[in-house]
């Protein structure tokens, strides 16, 4: 089933290029089905990148799915040309009437600040207030995730004495759990951040669920037991050059960076990056959309397993 995009916004002619199902508004419009309804709320600066590498997640389920995408009133953008803001763009007051099948918050490179810091901060809130009676359930990506966690729960973010950067191996803690439904017991996903979590403050939270960690890079993916509040600490949506683009940038900046790990053969980074989560990428979103949007799976198979046992 095809994904719902204007056909201006610059993912649409990308995709359609990979010969990912896409469809603009007009042709949908005549068809008798109707398609989940996907708020995205993009914080991240290169917002026309995010766009697409999220619209090609979401284009590979056999559901329909509409995006709206939303962006902070009080923060304005100064990496995406305002004329694609104006075209393609929500505020949350032109939203807040209306409810979405799902929701997804995304990072931001704002870890060094504490939270009430962020110009949006108190936006983010009421958005995040909002998701509970007005979303199915909630992805929280990477900043957006730490965020969440923080405001849901009250758990403090960590800073990290070097950046977490490079791709991971993790392993499922709880693979009955309809949101890795299909994950190999290993897999991998990428990290870019100077921030992180501890352990012991994700355990003495009772409403959490660690769905999957490394031991290098800590827990990756978290869940409330209903799937309402998701949250994934890391960038599985990213494309096999992103992190290639963020290292040479810094480099280029000046900056000390370290070569992501595990990302070039033998840490060349002369040499061609191996896109190796790409497959569990498609997944995580392909299980959230039939579970958690879709069929709205209020219940961890681990749990029913041993409550039938």
């Amino acid at each position: 089933m095809p994904l719902i995009i204007p056909r201006e916004l610059p993912a649409f002619a990308e995709l359609s290029k990979e010969n990912v199902f896409v469809m603009h508004r007009e042709r949908a419009r005549n068809q008798d089905i109707r398609p989940l309804r996907i708020l995205i709320l993009n914080l991240m600066p290169t917002k026309i990148v995010t766009e697409t590498q999220l619209a090609r997640l979401l284009a590979n389920s056999p559901l329909q799915v509409q995006l709206t995408f939303l962006q902070t009133a009080t923060h304005s953008t100064t990496h995406t040309p305002p004329e694609h803001m104006k075209a393609f763009y929500k505020t949350f007051d032109e939203v807040r009437d209306q409810r979405f099948d799902g929701l997804i918050i995304t990072g931001a490179p704002v870890e060094d600040m504490d939270y009430e810091q962020v110009d949006y901060w108190d936006e983010l809130c009421t958005i995040m207030e909002y998701s509970k009676e007005n979303v199915f359930s909630t992805i929280h990506l990477c900043w957006g995730a730490l965020a969440g966690l923080y405001y849901h729960f009250g758990v403090r973010k960590v800073h990290l004495p070097e950046k977490m950067f490079g791709v991971f191996p993790h392993r499922l803690t709880r693979p009955s759990n309809p949101l890795v439904r299909g994950f190999d017991e290993v897999f991998y996903a990428p990290h870019s951040r100077w921030a992180g979590l501890n352990r012991a403050d994700i355990d003495a939270c009772p409403a959490l669920r660690v769905l999957a960690e490394s031991e290098v890079a800590g827990p990756m993916l978290l869940s409330t037991e209903s799937g309402r509040q998701i949250f994934v600490i890391g960038h599985p949506e990213y494309d096999k050059y992103t992190l290639d683009a963020e290292y040479r940038r810094d480099v280029a900046a000046g900056r000390q960076i370290r070569v992501p790990v595990n990302y070039y053969p033998d840490d060349d980074p002369t040499r061609e990056p191996i896109f190796r989560w790409r497959a569990h990428g498609y997944l995580l979103y392909s299980n959230w959309l039939n579970y958690y949007v879709y069929q709205n799976t209020p219940y961890d198979l681990d749990r029913l397993e041993a409550l039938e046992q």
